[in-house]
């Protein structure tokens, strides 16, 4: 990519997309030998740090959609890391719930991604990771409130 135009490589859309394909390359490089998927992680993260929810809301606060959602659920589900039960409120709607197993496999997780965030911002000081997470999650929350 060096040798694309300087329009191309002077627009932060552009950076943060490219960027953006290669941080979801190592991620996948990562975790499909240990039998997980970036979303794996989102929700086990969701559910540990708000609870149980329903699937929508889980979704919805992990910016994943309902077919990807069901479809992680299961997985989860499948694998003992997350229980599903009916809503007492609604019964049509499941609540999920983290099992212990399920936070475990969230520390592994977490752990090989660490790695990821390391090979990713490798160019980068502390200071200089700080700021860049700082600006980015200033963007991403401007995103939000369009």
């Amino acid at each position: 990519m060096e040798s694309a135009p300087a329009r191309l490589r002077g627009k932060p859309s552009w950076l943060i997309s490219k960027t953006s394909l290669h941080a979801q390359r190592l991620i996948g490089e990562v975790l499909t030998p240990v039998d997980a998927r970036g979303h794996h992680f989102a929700i086990l993260a969701a559910l540990e740090e708000f609870g149980p929810a329903s699937q929508i809301a889980l979704g919805q606060r992990c910016g994943i959609d309902r077919s990807d959602t069901h479809a992680t659920v299961n997985e989860l589900a499948d694998q003992g890391l997350v229980e599903r039960a009916p809503d007492p409120a609604d019964r049509r709607r499941n609540i999920i719930t983290l099992t212990p197993a399920g936070r475990r496999r969230l520390e592994e997780l977490d752990s090989i991604l660490a790695g990821v965030q390391e090979e990713l911002l490798r160019p980068l000081s502390e200071a200089e990771r700080t700021q860049l997470l700082e600006l980015l999650r200033r963007v991403f929350d401007h995103v939000l409130r369009r």
